[in-house]
C-alpha cells in the first residue's frame, strides 16, 4: 500500500526539523544547508567546492543523520577502481557461481569525498548510479536504494593532485555550491562547540527515508505555470547564445533548474513556482555546466557565473497570474 501524501503542515515540520538539526552544526551555512535541502528533495546530487577544513564533509553527515538514513563516505584517490564504488561479481565456491557484491554507492546518501582526487575513469563510474539510479554489472541492473542522493565535494583544481571532472560528470550534478569561510561569530562558537565532543554526535533523525520519499512527491506536485517553464528555458538559450561560452546550459539543467525552483517554493510554503525561484536558482544549477572560450583562462569559473547573470537581467520576467 502506498504511503498516504504529506500535508503542507507535515512537510512544513519536517523541513523545518532538518534545517534546524543540520544548521546546529553546520555554523553560519544557512544558504548552503537550505540548497542542500533543495537538492535532495529535488532528486538531484550536490558537488560542493571549497578548500579543505571549511565543512564540506560535516555538512554531508549531518543532512544524513538529520533523515535517519544510510550514509556511506567514499574517499577518492588515485589509485580507486570503479569497483570500489559500483560492486564486483565474486565467486562463491560454495555455490559455484558469481555473485555481486555491492559497493558503497548502494546507500541512501553516498559522500564522494575529493571526488577530482580519482582518475576519471573512476570518477565515471558514477555516472550511470546518478542518473538512472541503478548500476549495470554483467548484464543485470542493480536498483539503489530509494532516496539517494550524491554529495560530491571537491578541492579547487589549482590544487595538487587534482583532476577537472568531465563535462559528463559535471551535469549530472544539479548544483555547484561554495562552503566559504564561516564569519568570526560562528568561527568562535566552532571553537567552543567542538572542544570535547563532535556535534554530529548530537544530531537526530527527525523523519526517516520514507518520509523523505513522500517529501520528495510533495514536491513533484508543486505547480509550474508554463510561463515559468517559458522563463527557465530562456535563461538556458541565453547562455546557449552567449558570445563568451562554448558550451551553454543543457537540456538536463533545464530540467533540473524547474525541479529545484519546485523545492525551493515547497520550503517557503508555496504550492506554486515563481519567477524569483527560477532566478535565484540559475547561477548555482547552471554555472559549472557551461565551458567559457579559451581565453577566459583561470578566470573561468567567473565567466561561467558572469554569463548567467547576464542572462537573468536580460531576459524579461514572466508576469504570472494576476
Amino acid at each position: 500500500m502506498p504511503e498516504p501524501k504529506m500535508a503542507p503542515g507535515e512537510f512544513r515540520a519536517a523541513t523545518d526539523g532538518i534545517l534546524s538539526a543540520v544548521g546546529g552544526v553546520v555554523e553560519g551555512s544557512e544558504r548552503v544547508i537550505r540548497s542542500a535541502v533543495v537538492v535532495m528533495l529535488a532528486e538531484g546530487h550536490l558537488l560542493v567546492e571549497d578548500v579543505p577544513g571549511v565543512g564540506k564533509t560535516i555538512l554531508a553527515r549531518a543532512l544524513a543523520a538529520s533523515v535517519g538514513a544510510d550514509v556511506r563516505r567514499i574517499q577518492f584517490t588515485p589509485d580507486l577502481l570503479p569497483g570500489d564504488i559500483t560492486g564486483v561479481s565474486v565467486f562463491n565456491p560454495a555455490t559455484r557461481e558469481f555473485e555481486f557484491a555491492r559497493g558503497a554507492v548502494f546507500s541512501n546518501v553516498v559522500i564522494a569525498d575529493e571526488i577530482n582526487r580519482a582518475s576519471p575513469k573512476t570518477q565515471s563510474a558514477l555516472l550511470e548510479a546518478m542518473e538512472e539510479r541503478q548500476v549495470s554489472a554483467d548484464g543485470h541492473s542493480h536498483a539503489l536504494p530509494a532516496p539517494f542522493l550524491v554529495v560530491a565535494t571537491q578541492n579547487p583544481l589549482e590544487m595538487d593532485g587534482t583532476y577537472a571532472l568531465p563535462e559528463a560528470q559535471l551535469d549530472r550534478f544539479m548544483m555547484r555550491l561554495s562552503m566559504g569561510y564561516p564569519d568570526a561569530e560562528a568561527e568562535a562558537l566552532m571553537l567552543r562547540q567542538r572542544e570535547t565532543r563532535n556535534p554530529l554526535d548530537d544530531v537526530r533523525s527527525v523523519v526517516g527515508p520514507a518520509d523523505v520519499i513522500r517529501m520528495i512527491d510533495f514536491v513533484r506536485h508543486v505547480h509550474v505555470a508554463p510561463a515559468i517553464e517559458s522563463y527557465a528555458v530562456s535563461l538556458a538559450r541565453a547562455t546557449r547564445q552567449h558570445a563568451d561560452l562554448v558550451l551553454g546550459a543543457s537540456p538536463r539543467a533545464t530540467l533540473q533548474l524547474v525541479r529545484a525552483a519546485k523545492a525551493s517554493a515547497a520550503l517557503d510554503g508555496r504550492g506554486f513556482v515563481v519567477p524569483d525561484d527560477v532566478a535565484a536558482l540559475a547561477r548555482a544549477v547552471f554555472s559549472h555546466r557551461l565551458i567559457p572560450h579559451a581565453h577566459a583562462g583561470a578566470r573561468a569559473a567567473e565567466a561561467s557565473e558572469r554569463a548567467v547573470a547576464e542572462a537573468v537581467g536580460r531576459v524579461p520576467v514572466p508576469v504570472v497570474g494576476g
